[in-house]
């Protein structure tokens, strides 16, 4: 026994000395540098902060007035987003462009007028032995008009045309001053081979007409991309709001929590520190609500610029209120049905589809220009003359009737100067000085016209590459369609197992709480069933959220989002 008191005090002695001597450093290794412990220079992290406010700071939202709630249904927000969108007022404005370039396309066999009129006064030298005058002096006035016409089914230009002129002139040698002739003049030209069945003004027609169909397909598109970002931003805006006011729940569960954990300190259950740790939890709950409003405030701006006209518009100033039930039908379609519905229905086919129906238009055009150019030509005119006699003419010439006045050479000299003289108009419709014209014009390649050959080859390749982008876009629209019922079926799953997780959560922390109170806890514990029944809440609202999302989706991959919100597009 002796010898166990003694070797007891000698370990003691021992072990007081040790304490009173200083520790030898750890030997630093080579090369690592030693900070010293006080910085200088270095001012400390807020040394003097104290938080003793438990109380929520604003939570308002940058520029909105929250008094002023604005109820939104999900149809109303997409009418005003089809009212209001840019994008779609742009592919608007495309579409009515394309419109107006097939009127111009049309127009090229609208019938046209032409003419001219004029007057010429002209003074020449005599170069003439049958004229005294050393010069003539003329006056013209004309007046001329057509017509140009066409039959656009064949190729045929139709043209008439109407010429007039009023001459005066001195010259001796002109029977009559002033001279009226006048002409009237039909022609067809008629392509029998290039031109016939298809030429360049009707491809530009049947192009601007696929243009048109084109531009339609891609405002359709967009109508479309609008209603699937304005449906979800909708369903994003509806979770922000929500899951607000569950971390507001949280953070009321909180306090309420941090209160009680301060009567049972008062009774002597639980330690001082406890509180430090509830106090805590408030303030990370308080984080969570900030994070929150700013999700809030980004999913409302994002929704607004969606709807809103303008930028000044009062809905800016306003809090928007989603009232539409969360509870949305799932879409029962089997993946066969999906698929055919998206390859019908899809505008990305659609536009793929009149591309195709323009190259085929091109390869018509490029086969008729292989053709050789043979026109028929044929025409008919008719034409008359009149006026007065010229008095210079009698009296500088001897006639007949100068000569012997009942000679029967005057008599018909007379009877012609009849036909000339008076309306010109009596030779035009007595068909006094028809003439007629027909015949063939030709244009033929010696070598074939290879720069049109491999312009329609060129055009051929196109197709080929038209029709490989056309399966492309069939196979990723089939992988889109399987995702997107994918990812409805995940989102049903994800949904029921995050209700299971938030009732489970609830009744732990409801037992974990009752433990606590009976001692057979602690307050982490407790605390940490909080946050995880308040993150299963989060998480069920996210995955409701999320199944909405995915209802549009599977909506927009089977082109069926119009038809789902009852929505006819009008340009």
């Amino acid at each position: 026994m002796r010898r166990l008191l003694l070797l007891f005090f000698i370990l003691s002695v021992c072990g007081v000395a040790a304490f009173g001597q200083t520790p030898t450093p750890t030997p630093t290794p080579a090369g690592q540098v030693v900070l010293p412990d006080d910085l200088k220079g270095v001012p400390d992290v807020a040394p003097d902060f104290k938080s003793h406010d438990m109380t929520l700071p604003d939570l308002g939202r940058v520029g909105v007035d929250v008094t002023k709630e604005h109820p939104l249904t999900l149809a109303e927000a997409l009418r005003m987003a089809l009212d209001n969108s840019k994008d779609i007022e742009i592919a608007r404005k495309t579409s009515s462009m394309a419109e107006f370039d097939l009127k111009a396309a049309r127009g090229v066999y609208e019938p046209k007028l032409a003419g001219q009129t004029y007057y010429e006064r002209s003074t020449a030298p005599n170069v003439s032995i049958f004229s005294n005058n050393p010069k003539t002096t003329q006056g013209t006035i004309v007046a001329n008009a057509g017509i140009t016409g066409f039959i656009p089914s064949f190729g045929t230009m139709l043209s008439g045309t109407f010429n007039n002129s009023r001459v005066t002139t001195d010259n001796p040698i002109s029977i009559l001053s002033p001279q009226y002739m006048s002409s009237l003049n039909f022609s067809v030209t008629q392509p029998l081979l290039r031109g016939l069945r298809f030429d360049a003004q009707r491809r530009g027609i049947e192009i601007a007409k696929r243009n048109v169909e084109l531009t339609d397909t891609q405002f359709l598109s967009r109508t479309i991309d609008t209603i699937t970002s304005v449906e979800k931003a909708y369903w994003d805006l509806m979770f922000a709001l929500r899951n607000l006011q569950v971390q507001r729940d949280g953070v009321r569960i909180a306090k309420a929590q941090y209160e009680h954990n301060k009567r049972l300190v008062n009774e002597g259950q639980l330690a001082p520190i406890d509180i430090v740790a509830a106090e805590t939890q408030v303030a990370n709950f308080e984080q969570a609500v900030y994070d929150a409003l700013n999700a809030v405030n980004v999913s409302e701006n994002v929704l607004k610029n969606l709807i809103a006209p303008t930028r000044t518009d009062a809905i800016w100033g306003e809090a928007i209120l989603p009232i539409e039930s969360v509870e949305q039908t799932v879409p029962g379609t089997t993946l066969t049905d999906a698929i055919d519905s998206a390859l019908k229905d899809r505008p990305e086919l659609a536009i793929i589809g009149t591309q195709l129906a323009i190259n085929k238009i091109d390869q018509r055009y490029h086969r008729e220009l292989k053709k050789p150019q043979v026109d028929l030509i044929a025409s008919y005119g008719t034409a008359g003359v009149g006026g007065s006699q010229n008095p210079n003419f009698s009296t500088s010439f001897p006639t007949a009737c100068n000569i012997d006045p009942t000679s029967p050479a005057c008599a018909q000299q007379q009877a012609n100067l009849a036909l000339l003289t008076g309306n010109p108009f009596r030779g035009i419709f007595n068909n006094r000085y028809p003439t007629y014209h027909v015949g063939i014009s030709f244009s033929i390649p010696l070598f074939g016209n290879k720069t049109e050959g491999a312009l329609l080859g060129k055009t051929k390749v196109d197709a080929e590459r038209l029709e490989t982008q056309r399966e492309q876009i069939e196979q990723a629209i089939q992988v889109e369609v399987r995702n997107a019922m994918q990812a409805v079926r995940s989102g049903e799953a994800r949904l029921r197992a995050a209700a299971i997780a938030r009732e489970n959560s609830e009744k732990q922390y409801a037992s974990e709480q009752r433990k606590l109170d009976e001692g057979q806890s602690d307050i982490y514990r407790v605390l940490e069933r909080q946050t995880a029944f308040i993150a299963a809440k989060s998480v069920e609202l996210k995955a409701r959220t999320d199944l909405n999302k995915a209802i549009v989706d599977l909506r927009r991959a089977t082109g069926n989002s119009l038809k789902a919100n009852n929505i006819t597009p009008s340009k």
